[in-house]
């Protein structure tokens, strides 16, 4: 195969901070993204938190000439805050919008209003077919006490279903974003063991940027390091993953990071740092699909499948204690409702009294006893709303909970056959040996 073969694709991958009203210097900073991309003529670009539809139109203008094509992925109250912008024609797009996403009470955090999701495009890469994803997961905001860790790995959990079911017919898969989880956080591992996806930091054959690839560091000025703590200079939660298939190889030659500031300008593109990653696609030939690769496979086969069933079990452990907190949520929900009905029926006896007493007065000033109608209907509409919403996050864990444990059970089924395999005729490859990522749990 000769180098003409190859297709060197340069991917872009940002987390802009685009909230309108809250962000510092919104319109100063998507001028200076615009500037960039089309000095640095990019490829595919993938951004996120652009929660203004009029930010994208603005990016879409700026880049017309250098980026034609792009799809702005619409979800929730306020968007998904995903965009993709690219030299080559998107051929088809879907969003799939994740099934949990926070709590609508934790409204200064605002994940559940943003309406997280992964948005999927189809591009043509010279001969090569690419589906190209966009995610962003919800935010950690505290490391020792993590409340939204099991909403985090069902998240994790979908967007690996969603891109493997999605991706059959893909030679390449790229996928870029803030995923808000360190590089062996639950969740990535994950993610990535169970797609055979590759971190790009980690297959780079050269890097220019933040010391370990961090992408959340100390030094940007729109960044508190008490957000940082326990970890002083900084954290790695941006990524460029990339996989081939049997009709293409993928390699890394090059990633770079933004270093928090920008030459001429007062201050960064983002509180996190700009990732771009350069890919090497090579279509191969009939041989290089043959012998050598199975060979490959049949040595690591095993000892990928018995990680993945650890990984999945652990995250399946995770999903259970979000199972018993959501139960007892809505428990809690579910009492106080009924306090509050209790209190309303008594209210209406009381209101009763002067119509069955004739002659009687009511016992409580009025607008005391208004004031208090009002308080136990609030209360009652309130924890009704909250019964029905924990109702939906028990659903929606369960789900993920009995798809993991079907998961586990293939996946321990496929185990055992790969070792009466290996025990019955050592130098025989194991039955159904698969691409790494490639296995496909029953759901």
């Amino acid at each position: 195969m000769t180098n003409m073969d190859s297709v060197s694709v340069r991917v872009f991958s940002l987390n802009c901070w685009g909230i309108q009203y809250l962000s510092k210097y919104c319109p100063q900073r998507y001028a200076m993204i615009g500037e960039m991309l089309c000095k640095e003529q990019h490829d595919i670009v993938l951004l996120q938190e652009v929660w203004s539809e009029k930010d994208y139109l603005f990016l879409k203008k700026k880049l017309a000439s250098c980026h034609p094509h792009s799809h702005y992925f619409r979800s929730g109250v306020i968007g998904s805050g995903l965009a993709i912008f690219s030299k080559h024609r998107i051929r088809d797009t879907f969003l799939y919008r994740y099934s949990l996403n926070g709590y609508p009470y934790m409204a200064h955090h605002g994940d559940w209003f943003g309406g997280k999701a992964v948005g999927m495009a189809i591009l043509n890469l010279g001969s090569l077919t690419a589906n190209v994803y966009v995610t962003h997961l919800h935010a950690e905001y505290s490391r020792e006490k993590d409340s939204y860790l099991p909403h985090r790995v069902v998240q994790a959990w979908e967007l690996q279903q969603f891109i493997r079911h999605t991706s059959a017919g893909a030679d390449v898969v790229i996928l870029g974003g803030d995923l808000n989880m360190h590089p062996q956080d639950l969740g990535n591992r994950l993610l990535r063991a169970y797609t055979g996806l590759q971190d790009s930091y980690l297959e780079t054959a050269k890097f220019d940027g933040c010391e370990n690839g961090m992408t959340l560091i100390a030094d940007n000025p729109f960044i508190s390091k008490k957000e940082l703590v326990p970890f002083e200079k900084g954290i790695r939660i941006d990524y460029i993953l990339f996989k081939g298939s049997s009709k293409a190889d993928v390699h890394c030659d090059s990633m770079s990071t933004t270093k928090g500031s920008v030459p001429n300008h007062p201050f960064p593109y983002s509180d996190h740092e700009a990732l771009t990653a350069e890919l090497r696609l090579e279509p191969r030939t009939l041989a290089e699909t043959g012998s050598d690769r199975q060979s490959k496979n049949k040595d690591s086969a095993t000892g990928k499948l018995a990680e993945l069933v650890d990984i999945v079990t652990e995250a399946r452990t995770e999903v259970k204690v979000g199972l018993h907190c959501a139960e007892r949520m809505r428990y809690t929900a579910a009492r106080t409702g009924v306090m509050g009905l209790a209190l309303l029926f008594l209210e209406l006896v009381i209101a009763a009294v002067p119509y069955l007493a004739l002659g009687a007065e009511q016992p409580f000033p009025r607008t005391s006893f208004y004031l208090l109608a009002v308080l136990c209907f609030a209360m009652l509409l309130t924890t009704s709303m909250l019964y029905i919403f924990y109702t939906m996050e028990l659903k929606s864990l369960q789900e993920a909970e009995d798809q993991m444990r079907l998961g586990i059970g293939s996946l321990q089924e496929k185990l055992k056959g790969f070792r009466l395999a290996e025990l019955h005729n050592p130098s025989r490859r194991p039955p159904e040996v698969q691409e790494p990522g490639a296995f496909e749990p029953e759901e």
